[in-house]
């Protein structure tokens, strides 16, 4: 079977009626904020060239529509393991050029977008210099070590890995290979918020006194999913998208929706439900949320070393029929070595609350609530930013104080730190230490008791086993690293 083609072009593949749709949906996932440096003239030659792995709703709607901004690069490659999906990636990468125009100089992706239906084909590619892994969380931790392997630059999804051992294996690989890899913490970058870099820079600096207790408020899942096995489709290599994942049989709600309307395009995946390929909210937003906590906490590179609480699992009732397995309801809780106490919870506001001994801080994206489809508007008023006392929002940074990493977009701060090969605003030892600490809740919720941790050496204390089982998970060999 030929892997490689040309682009395609979008009247084979997207009917008028999702053209409209897709362009709407990128114009509203469009941040606002002109890219502060380009590459220079938009010759070819001047240009980094961008693969894009993976063609499902995050890539379209987010990635591609980040990518498409900056002058200085050019989404030349598709990939996806599903045919449907990698030839409709051509049409989704113009249609973010074309309203991405006004922000980079006019490129409308009117140039060969080569489709590929085998992610390490295209990582062979010796003309693409960098490639963004939009793909399920079983997928990030392996794809991305081919990748840097491959001499690739990488913006990668959170969260960073499946596993603790994963993370490490993928952040270790990226420094033997001196290659730039962005997480996909978007919440770091001002642009389109930047209240979270506000907060953690007022955080830092005093100005709530001496932290001590800090409230992460995540969604949780909901049970369900349909159980009953399915032909596999055509156009899916569905072994290959199982990855290095035991082998089951295929049910559409186990991966994604094969309606490629917009509506299937951008309704979340059954996959981001089921244990076998992530460990649900908590790290679906906790890898967003624990980062921003880590930042505020001068954490990122450590973990906690005591972790506690409760979950509960559909699994849990005998009678359940379902086939969604990650967690619903919970309650962790984390100490750190500075002392600090944190709560993770869905009954918190979905957000990040520091607390001192003068004071609080609250963050979040702003007027959103989480559905079962992903955040949606919401007009109950929520503050993207709060604080227990106004003077505290207006307090200004000094000269001489804590200044947190300054980036505007977080895919034009990756693209910037390819060309000047500088450490990006989420660099993948954060993004791993953020996972980390999820995963770490999410096995507190698994053994019901606490735990202990060695953040230095990412061990658990007192030869507990049967956490240490949970670091890791096996393989199968023609998928793994």
């Amino acid at each position: 079977m030929k892997k490689e083609k040309k682009g395609v072009g979008r009247r084979e593949f997207l009917g008028n009626s999702i053209k409209a749709t897709l362009g709407t949906a990128l114009a509203v996932n469009f941040p606002t904020i002109v890219p502060a440096s380009v590459f220079g003239k938009n010759a070819p030659s001047n240009m980094i060239n961008v693969g894009s792995i993976g063609c499902g709703r995050i890539s379209i709607t987010h990635d591609m529509s980040g990518i498409a901004r900056y002058a200085g690069a050019r989404i030349m490659a598709v990939c996806d393991l599903d045919k449907n999906r990698a030839n409709a990636g051509p049409a989704a990468v113009r249609a973010n050029y074309t309203r991405a125009a006004a922000f980079n100089g006019g490129l409308k992706g009117d140039w060969d977008i080569k489709v590929y239906y085998d992610y390490k084909e295209l990582l062979a590619n010796k003309d693409i210099d960098a490639v963004h892994i939009s793909l399920p969380d079983h997928q990030h931790a392996i794809v991305g070590v081919h990748a840097v392997n491959a001499g690739k630059d990488v913006y990668l999804q959170k969260p960073a890995a499946l596993t603790i051992e994963e993370g490490r294996i993928l952040s270790n690989a990226v420094k033997k290979a001196g290659r730039i890899l962005q997480m996909g913490s978007q919440q770091r970058s001002i642009d389109p918020w930047p209240q979270f870099k506000k907060v953690c820079e007022l955080v830092r600096n005093g100005r709530i006194g001496e932290l001590k207790t800090v409230e992460v408020g995540l969604p949780g899942d909901p049970g369900g999913g349909n159980r009953a096995a399915m032909p596999v489709p055509a156009s899916l290599d569905y072994d290959a998208w199982l990855g290095a994942t035991p082998d089951v049989y295929y049910t559409e709600d186990r991966v994604h929706a094969q309606d490629f309307t917009m509506k299937g395009i951008t309704s979340r995946p059954g996959w981001l439900r089921c244990e076998q390929f992530g460990a649900g909210m908590i790290t679906g937003w906790g890898a967003h949320h624990i980062d921003i906590a880590h930042w505020g906490m001068g954490m990122e590179y450590s973990g906690p070393v005591e972790i506690w609480g409760k979950g509960s699992f559909p699994t849990d009732d005998p009678a359940y029929k379902g086939l969604w397995d990650v967690h619903g309801i919970f309650r962790t809780e984390a100490l750190y070595a500075n002392g600090v106490h944190m709560i993770v919870s869905n009954e918190l506001p979905n957000g990040v609350k520091f607390i001192g001994t003068e004071g609080w801080l609250w963050t979040t994206r702003g007027n959103y609530r989480v559905t079962d489809s992903d955040p949606v508007a919401d007009s109950s008023g929520i503050k993207p930013i709060d604080a227990s006392n106004p003077k505290i929002l207006q307090s200004v940074i000094g000269p001489n104080e804590v200044h947190l990493y300054e980036s505007s977009e977080q895919h034009i701060n990756w693209l910037d730190c390819v060309k000047s090969r500088k450490q990006p605003s989420a660099p993948v030892e954060v993004g791993h230490r953020s996972c980390s600490a999820c995963l770490l809740h999410h096995i507190a919720m698994k053994v019901k008791r606490k735990i202990y941790w060695d953040p230095v050496n990412e061990v658990f204390k007192n030869n507990d086993k049967e956490a240490t089982a949970m670091l890791s998970r096996p393989r199968r060999k023609k998928y793994d690293f």
